[in-house]
């Protein structure tokens, strides 16, 4: 049964993952030309990585909260499933969102880095 539930833990860090990969590489593509501007006026790698980030921090930071708060007002509901661990067990709220809002700022991380790459001058030419 363990390894039944940790296999749909993983599946949904997975999923999680790879939605704030796509929402923020899809956030990038939006703003292309604009990082490309940047870069162009001199704008440093940096600036463009933390841009991004700091965007991929706050989403995430909004879900990490909003997941916390609900999982705390559910827990009379979910609490015939615990098996282990208090209703209102901090260690575990804790340890979860800081996992997955790790995991956000790596997915988040990827799309930054690829937009510091951009060739500003290049992209505003085509």
């Amino acid at each position: 049964m363990f390894t039944l539930v940790a296999a749909f833990g993983v599946l949904a860090l997975t999923l999680s993952v790879v939605g704030v990969y796509g929402v923020m590489a899809y956030f990038v593509t939006q703003r292309r030309r604009e990082i490309a501007i940047r870069m162009a006026l001199g704008a440093q790698s940096v600036a463009v990585v933390s841009m991004i980030v700091s965007r991929t921090a706050l989403l995430a930071g909004i879900g990490v909260t909003a997941g916390v708060v609900g999982a705390a007002l559910f827990t009379r509901a979910l609490s015939g499933l615990l098996v282990g661990v208090g209703a209102l067990d901090a260690a575990t709220y804790v340890i979860s969102a800081g996992l997955l809002g790790g995991a956000a700022l790596a997915a988040g991380a990827i799309p930054a880095f690829r937009a510091a790459r951009i060739d500003g001058v290049e992209l505003l030419r085509s």
